[in-house]
């Protein structure tokens, strides 16, 4: 059958027509990309690609939202859209759908995507496990987080808000920065230097610990400094940030007991030429008494360019096509 996918976020929301059988996605359409400040609401979003398309909506809807998914008001983070879940059969004019989170859907994505949409980081060089956990972990405008249990009768996703635990220095470096970040944070969470913003923070320290004037500059004008290299206080920042994504990651990996490690999030595909030639993996297996096991995971990178909306088709094909 076919099924309407949505990812929402704080700037865009996208859409695409999956068809998704026995409880998989089977083909995701072209995908559509709205800017949310262009529509008052998912429904006139809804209504817009429907435009677009040309054709009647499929009357099932895949639905991922940057926001937890609780009671019947949601509220998205940059994004003035409000959507009640008890209203979306009504105002999307569908018989049936699945709402989840954002990340959630990145985890169904990981669930179900072949071993070909994933490049190899650090660890054995072997296909993710068909059985036990794998953690999921993707920087962007925070630090998202999922569980995928993989067991003999499928796969269950375990949304989690493992970005907001403490962030725990590892080094000089790090105390400075985590230094810096309390005059502004009571509490330093792993997201608040693990994530796209999180950068500005690495580099100001940096600036500081070298004598330099600290220059006001935002994460954009940073990471593109950083990625093609031509600040070399930027470039450093780029390093610091991917052994500080190997410790967090690592330290995920040991508090969900998993069998595999995926990097997501729009950031982590960007950093897909850096992580391998990173101090990524020394962090992430330096984990004292535990370094052995660490370096028995796999951990790999997602190379499929729209995961959260494979995912939200994926959810859907979970629930109601088993």
């Amino acid at each position: 059958m076919e099924v309407v996918a949505v990812d929402i976020g704080g700037t865009h929301a996208r859409f695409a027509i999956a068809e998704v059988e026995g409880g998989r996605v089977v083909s995701l359409g072209q995908e559509v990309k709205l800017k949310t400040a262009d529509h008052g609401s998912l429904q006139l979003a809804w209504q817009a690609f429907g435009r677009m398309a040309g054709c009647p909506l499929p009357r099932a809807a895949g639905i991922a939202v940057a926001s937890p998914i609780k009671g019947d008001l949601i509220k998205l983070t940059n994004n003035p859209w409000i959507i009640r879940p008890s209203l979306v059969k009504e105002r999307l004019e569908v018989d049936s759908y699945v709402m989840v989170n954002d990340f959630a859907a990145v985890g169904h994505a990981v669930a179900q995507l072949p071993d070909s949409e994933f490049e190899y980081i650090c660890g054995p060089e072997m296909p993710l496990p068909d059985e036990g956990s794998i953690t999921v972990c993707g920087p962007g405008t925070g630090l998202g987080v999922a569980q995928v249990v993989r067991h003999g009768k499928g796969y269950e996703i375990i949304a989690t808000e493992g970005g907001h635990t403490d962030f725990a220095p590892l080094d000089g470096i790090e105390d400075a920065i985590v230094k810096r970040l309390r005059k502004t944070y009571t509490r330093v969470s792993v997201e608040r230097i693990v994530s796209g913003p999180g950068i500005v923070g690495i580099y100001e320290t940096l600036a500081e610990l070298e004598g330099h004037a600290v220059a006001s500059r935002d994460d954009k004008t940073l990471w593109t400094l950083a990625l093609e290299g031509k600040d070399s206080l930027a470039f450093a920042a780029l390093d610091r940030f991917c052994l500080s994504l190997g410790a967090v990651a690592g330290d995920l990996a040991l508090a969900h007991g998993p069998t595999g490690v995926v990097i997501a999030g729009g950031l982590g595909l960007r950093l897909k030429d850096h992580l391998v030639n990173s101090g990524f993996a020394q962090r992430f297996t330096a984990k004292g008494r535990f370094q052995s096991l660490m370096a028995s995971i796999p951990v790999k990178l997602i190379t499929y360019p729209e995961p959260g909306l494979y995912g939200a088709a994926a959810a859907y094909a979970q629930e109601h096509t088993q």
